[in-house]
C-alpha cells in the first residue's frame, strides 16, 4: 500500500485530490491517504445541502461547504480534526464494510490506552461518544473509504454549523449533537498531539510493511486543481439539488434518514428527489427518472418497481418501504 501525506487544507482541493487518485492513479495500487482541512461542513453526496447547514452561521464564521463522493451525512471539518481515506480494490466483500477499514484506528487508540470500538453502521466511539465517522463510495471494482478523527475540534461549533434533525436523537433520548461526540485528546496525555498521533496511526497501518510514500508530479497537481475549479468549488455541485416541491415526506430507517421530496401536478409526479444520509453507490438520479409521469399509487409503483436493484441506489432500501414513504 502507497501513503500519500497530503499537506493542502483548502477543502475543495482535497475532496479533488481524493477522487482523482480514486479515478486516475495506477488501479493495481492501493493507498492511504492522511489529510486536514480548514473550517468546513463536508456535505453527504445524497443530501440536500440547505437542509444540512445553518447557513448564517457558516457565512459569518467563514466555513465552506463542500459535497463529497460518498453518501452519509453532513460533517464538520476543523484543524483539529484529521481525516484518513483508503483507495483500494474490491475484492468482493460485503458492500460498505466500514468495520474492516476502521481497525488500524480502533487498534492504535487501544494500544494508547483508550477504549474506542466501532459502535454502529459507520461510527468509532469511545464510552458511547463518536469521534470518528465514516463513508465509503464504489465505482468500477474500487473502493474509497474516508473518515474523520475528531481529534481536538471545536465541538461547539459542529452543534452551531449543522441544522441537525431532531428525528435523529428523540429515539435515542439525546439532546444535542455536543452530547455525543467527542474529542479523542480528552482521553490521551495532556502532551500528546494531533502529530503524535498520526505516527501511531501509521505504526499501526503499515505494521507488517514499510511505509512507501508517494508525491505527485505536477501534472497530477494541476489535474487536481481543474477537478476543483470544475467541480469541488461550484455552486452547482454543492448546493445544486435542492428543489423546489409541494410534497415532502421523511423517515427514519435502519440504513439512515431518508427524505423524498415531490413535485406532484395533475395527478403524476412531475419531479421526485431521494436526500438523506444513507449509502448508494448507483446514480440516484437514474432512481428519480423513473417515476416521472407516473401517478403517486400503488397500482402505478409496485410494476414501476419489479426487478429493479434498490439497494444499489439506497443500500437496505426496499419496494416496500419506498413505497410507504411515497404514499403515506
Amino acid at each position: 500500500m502507497k501513503y500519500i501525506n497530503w499537506k493542502e487544507t483548502d477543502p475543495r482541493i482535497n475532496l479533488a485530490f481524493e477522487e482523482y487518485v480514486f479515478n486516475q492513479m495506477d488501479k493495481n495500487e492501493s493507498y492511504f491517504l492522511l489529510w486536514q482541512n480548514n473550517n468546513a461542513v463536508i456535505v453527504g453526496k445524497h443530501q440536500n445541502t440547505i437542509e444540512e447547514v445553518n447557513q448564517e452561521y457558516i457565512k459569518a464564521n467563514d466555513i465552506q461547504v463542500v459535497r463529497r463522493l460518498s453518501g452519509g451525512g453532513a460533517v464538520y471539518h476543523d484543524m483539529g480534526n484529521l481525516n484518513f481515506t483508503f483507495i483500494v480494490n474490491d475484492h468482493g466483500e460485503e458492500p460498505f464494510d466500514f468495520k474492516s477499514f476502521t481497525r488500524p484506528l480502533v487498534d492504535a487508540l487501544q494500544s494508547l490506552g483508550v477504549n474506542a470500538e466501532f459502535n454502529s453502521r459507520n461510527d468509532i466511539a469511545i464510552d458511547g461518544k463518536k469521534f470518528s465517522g465514516n463513508s465509503q463510495y464504489a465505482k468500477r471494482g474500487r473502493i474509497l473509504h474516508h473518515g474523520t478523527i475528531l481529534f481536538n475540534s471545536k465541538l461547539s461549533t459542529i452543534q452551531s454549523a449543522l441544522k441537525v434533525k431532531k428525528d435523529k436523537f428523540e429515539s435515542k433520548g439525546i439532546k444535542s449533537v455536543t452530547s455525543r461526540v467527542t474529542n479523542i485528546s480528552d482521553y490521551l496525555d495532556q502532551d500528546y498531539s494531533l502529530a503524535d498521533f498520526k505516527n501511531a496511526l501509521l505504526e499501526f497501518m503499515f505494521k507488517d510493511e514499510n511505509i512507501q510514500e508517494i508525491f505527485l508530479a505536477e501534472n497530477d497537481l494541476k489535474a487536481i486543481e481543474t477537478l476543483k475549479d470544475d467541480k469541488y468549488a461550484t455552486w452547482e455541485w454543492n448546493y445544486g439539488r435542492s428543489p423546489t416541491y409541494n410534497l415532502r415526506k421523511e423517515r427514519k430507517c435502519d440504513f439512515g434518514l431518508i427524505t423524498i421530496l415531490l413535485q406532484v401536478e395533475k395527478g403524476k409526479i412531475q419531479e421526485i428527489y431521494f436526500y438523506g444520509d444513507y449509502f448508494g453507490n448507483g446514480d440516484v438520479k437514474e432512481l428519480e427518472a423513473l417515476f416521472v409521469g407516473v401517478k403517486p399509487n400503488e397500482k402505478a409503483l409496485i410494476p414501476l418497481l419489479e426487478g429493479i436493484e434498490l439497494e444499489n441506489y439506497i443500500n437496505g432500501l426496499d419496494s416496500k418501504t419506498l413505497i410507504d414513504l411515497i404514499l403515506y
